[in-house]
């Protein structure tokens, strides 16, 4: 396997799971990136480009992270929080009139972020071109009645995440999310993020696609099969989880350019590894003189405001302000931590404990929504290198 990039001394673990990864664990295309305390300490891409190509992955090569954008989406309404310009304890409709109707008067901005919306589905689903226009998608879910009451409970809001957080910061600075993100965010830090893949970029972007988990057995270690319910979950679809991950119908092709240039802050952020990994490390602590989060904000993204069963995920998780955390569904590197994985394998997160700010990105989607053993296996390479 040719491996290129840098890997600083003491951090040669990380460097050796990655290999395994590919050797062992189906992998197609990756890059990882790791900052200690603001500095850069592993940045290593290899495989190809497209999952299903022959042309080497590059130093720029950026890739569709699905859910590991939400952390990035998140931070929006945090910093506009830390600038004084949203009350997390405010209902939503202060910002967003229209989103009062049907019985969300009570849904406060802390709610969106939580997962404790009650809005993790909806009744009429909405077409690729529909999810994407920026008015059908914040139109729905201002309609869409709660599935439960709302702050009393949390489920995963898969899909519609993207049109509440985005639609509340268009309402709250008359900028899209993605343009707020890339002016706001990126541009100061130097990152390779986008919701809204520019067209002068698109030459970088892989091909994302399904790949074969690896054989039951890897290393010893025998794979967990997941619970009858979870599957059951799956496999209805009259279920939440399935009406969750299918709140656009159909399911958007996630190679054409066109669902690459929108803005989906739940699903289609584009980044490199070391995007990720750098937008996390700012989060916690200065990177080159920038930070992100004040020490109140960086709580907040931490403190825990979901826990136990996931009416979504069917499994129980852990939700901070936007982020997940740390626990058995989303293991990440201690009690600590917090970030966001992506569905099928990218892994974004910090923990300030440590210092760590990790990125991963892949291009080859195995099934499994928050703990890819890609990541697990970076992860634990991360711990014993520390």
């Amino acid at each position: 396997m040719d491996v290129r990039g840098t890997v600083a001394p003491g951090f040669e673990a990380v460097r050796d799971a990655f290999v395994r990864n590919f050797e062992q664990r189906g992998e197609r295309g990756a890059a990882v990136a790791l900052y200690r305390h603001g500095r850069k300490v592993v940045d290593l891409w290899a495989g190809t480009r497209d999952v299903d190509g022959v042309e080497p992955w590059a130093v720029d090569t950026v890739q569709i992270v699905r859910s590991a954008g939400k952390g990035v989406a998140a931070a929006v309404p945090l910093l506009l929080h830390q600038r004084g310009q949203v009350d997390l304890d405010a209902p939503v409709g202060t910002y967003w009139p229209e989103f009062k109707a049907n019985g969300k008067e009570r849904v406060l901005v802390r709610h969106l972020l939580a997962h404790r919306a009650g809005l993790a589905a909806l009744d009429a689903t909405l077409t690729p071109e529909e999810a994407a226009d920026q008015v059908s998608g914040p139109r729905a879910v201002a309609d869409q009645r709660p599935q439960w009451e709302p702050g009393t409970d949390h489920g995963y809001h898969a899909q519609t995440y993207s049109w509440l957080v985005a639609e509340l910061v268009r309402r709250v600075t008359g900028r899209t999310i993605g343009r707020w993100i890339a002016e706001e965010i990126a541009r100061p830090l130097g990152l390779d993020f986008w919701f809204g893949l520019p067209a002068d970029e698109a030459h970088r972007i892989g091909r994302i696609g399904p790949v074969e988990p690896p054989p039951a057995e890897v290393g010893g270690a025998l794979r967990m099969r997941p619970k009858r319910s979870v599957v059951e979950a799956y496999g209805d679809p009259a279920s939440l989880t399935r009406r969750a991950f299918g709140a656009i119908d159909p399911f958007p092709d996630e190679n054409d350019p066109a669902y690459r240039a929108a803005e989906l802050p739940a699903s289609n952020g584009v980044a490199t590894a070391r995007g990720l990994a750098r937008c996390y490390a700012a989060m916690i602590g200065e990177v080159d003189g920038q930070r992100l989060f004040a020490p109140a904000t960086l709580t907040l993204a931490r403190t825990e405001e979901s826990a136990g069963p996931d009416r979504v995920l069917v499994v129980n998780t852990r939700f901070g302000l936007g982020y997940m955390l740390h626990g058995p569904a989303a293991p990440l590197l201690g009690p600590g931590s917090f970030g966001h994985p992506g569905r099928g394998g990218s892994l974004g997160f910090a923990d300030p404990e440590s210092g760590i700010a990790l990125g991963y990105v892949t291009n080859g989607l195995q099934k499994g929504v928050t703990a890819d053993p890609r990541a697990q296996a970076l992860v634990r390479a991360v711990r014993s290198a520390l």
